[in-house]
């Protein structure tokens, strides 16, 4: 009998063939065309508000920044070094971050247990998910938040199919650089605490877990430190902004436009994923990493995030649910239900991949996005009008930056000489910083999240170019207000349309005393 026990709970790992299979060639290929897809289509519209903002943190190396972590600032300093500022280069990064994703897929569920069909189809679902389709297009913190999500899944799969635990170490490494990448590897690092406390506690008697989370804490301590010594900006900005710019949805729906992430036909596949995580008998060896998807989810709901906030978490599930399918006998001797299931999935993600990226013409896309009433999803407060907030975002930049320089060129040059120019929002300052040095502008102030931060430096006020902001807040703090032009670009959000430039003078103060009232959080 004891015997028979034994035979059984080792059964339950894949057999050492299964184990040590190459990966399926086709993993390689369809990652190649993921970041192929990128390198074709990324340049389609213009640059994301966002990732102006990250190219200019990039020329203020720091340990911290009051609205992300360090890293994409990194990736946006060495990129923009390397490969120069056109919008190809610096999007590369962001381009090869599909690639991991895919490869990441089917390396897991090979691990699990799945042959070549379920490797592709694990690779396949990862590749179309629609919410990757759009973090990897252009620069943001988002196109690698997935990847340290799930190299660290990775890992434990490794370890919990009987790997070294020395591989903790990994993991630390991993999992304290997705720190330094987005302070969120905190919400998958505590699911996945709890998942192995509750299905295989035993990991926390032996010190290499314990080493593993040393490494991660010692990498993320410069980052903690800053936050500690600056007042904890971080968190004041998310106190700011959940319920006021983040869109509060019910749970249920919360829950139900997660399908939208990955391709609703893609959902059965997940589903299948957490099921086989959670109550498949040969599944429940990684059920660590169903209980982790549930934690999130819970947090999520709880703190009222974005519902594209649990989108690293699907990777490890699209390769569960696709060894699962593997593994029904209806899937796999009926010949033709994979290879349909393949085209369907196929076909689908072709009609969702203009919503996720730059592939129709702008007209076009606007007409196809009011078909498909994509504005109904909304992630935050924002007026939309044609298009969805990604793309609005990435239109009208460097025609303001354009029109700030024929303000500024037309000051005196005695004014020209000492002139500032001061910019409502972090996109528009950083429209001005990343764009006007071909211009001969100098570099902008804004109150706006860190440039609020950073303050007006020795920076004069006695003669500001402003741009974005109303002409009653600038008569606060000058008595000689001139509105000179304004901007409104056909396809930018409403919030970017009709935007004023004034030129001030004669300040009521100087900037120290200004600023208290310049700066924000949003």
């Amino acid at each position: 009998m004891k015997h028979t026990k034994k035979l059984r709970a080792t059964s339950l790992l894949p057999s050492d063939s299964e184990q040590h299979l190459p990966l399926s060639g086709w993993v390689f290929v369809l990652a190649a065309l993921a970041t192929l897809l990128h390198f074709l289509f990324n340049r389609g519209y213009g640059y994301f508000r966002d990732e102006l903002y990250y190219a200019v943190c990039g020329q203020h190396l720091a340990w911290g920044y009051v609205d992300h972590a360090p890293l994409v600032a990194v990736v946006a300093h060495f990129t923009r070094a390397s490969l120069g500022d056109s919008l190809a280069a610096l999007r590369f990064v962001p381009a090869l971050s599909g690639a991991a994703k895919v490869v990441a897929a089917g390396w897991m569920a090979r691990e699990m247990g799945g042959g070549r069909l379920a490797q592709f189809f694990a690779a396949v679902t990862t590749l179309i998910a629609p919410i990757y389709l759009t973090f990897d297009n252009f620069l943001s913190m988002n196109a690698f938040e997935p990847v340290f999500w799930m190299l660290c899944a990775a890992v434990v799969v490794r370890i919990l199919n009987g790997g070294d635990r020395r591989l903790w170490i990994l993991f630390g490494l991993v999992a304290g650089l997705g720190l330094l990448n987005k302070h969120s590897m905190l919400f998958f690092g505590s699911g996945l605490a709890l998942g192995l406390l509750l299905t295989v506690p035993r990991e926390f008697t032996h010190c290499w877990i314990w080493l593993g989370t040393a490494v991660a804490m010692s990498l993320f301590l410069p980052n903690l430190l800053w936050e500690m010594r600056t007042g904890w900006p971080t968190i004041a900005l998310l106190h700011s902004v959940i319920g006021a710019k983040y869109t509060t949805i019910s749970p249920w729906a919360f829950i139900a436009e997660q399908t939208l992430l990955t391709l609703p036909l893609s959902a059965p596949i997940w589903l299948a994923g957490t099921w086989f995580l959670l109550r498949d008998r040969e599944g429940r060896r990684y059920a660590a990493l169903g209980i982790t998807y549930l934690i999130v989810l819970a947090e999520m709901l709880i703190l009222h995030g974005k519902i594209y906030y649990l989108a690293p978490a699907y990777v490890m599930l699209l390769a569960a649910g696709s060894v699962w399918f593997e593994k029904q006998t209806w899937f796999t001797t009926r010949r033709w239900v994979a290879p349909v299931a393949a085209v369907v999935l196929i076909v689908a993600a072709v009609v969702v991949a203009p919503l996720a990226m730059p592939v129709l013409p702008i007209n076009t896309l606007a007409r196809y996005a009011r078909f498909w009433d994509v504005q109904r999803v909304q992630v935050e407060n924002v007026p939309q009008d044609d298009l969805p907030q990604l793309f609005g975002d990435m239109f009208g930049w460097q025609e303001q930056v354009a029109t700030v320089a024929k303000v500024y060129e037309a000051l005196p040059s005695a004014e020209r000489a000492h002139a500032t120019i001061a910019a409502y929002n972090y996109g528009e300052a950083g429209a001005i910083d990343y764009f006007g040095p071909a211009y001969g502008l100098p570099p902008a102030v804004s109150g706006h999240n860190q440039y609020g931060f950073w303050g007006p430096g020795g920076n004069s006020n006695e003669v500001v170019v402003a741009i974005g902001y109303s002409d009653g807040f600038l008569r606060q703090f000058f008595d000689d207000v001139q509105r000179q032009a304004i901007i409104s670009s056909a396809h930018s959000l409403p919030e970017e349309r009709n935007v004023a430039i004034f030129v001030c003078r004669e300040p009521r103060a100087d900037w120290a005393t200004m600023w208290a009232l310049w700066q924000y959080l949003d």
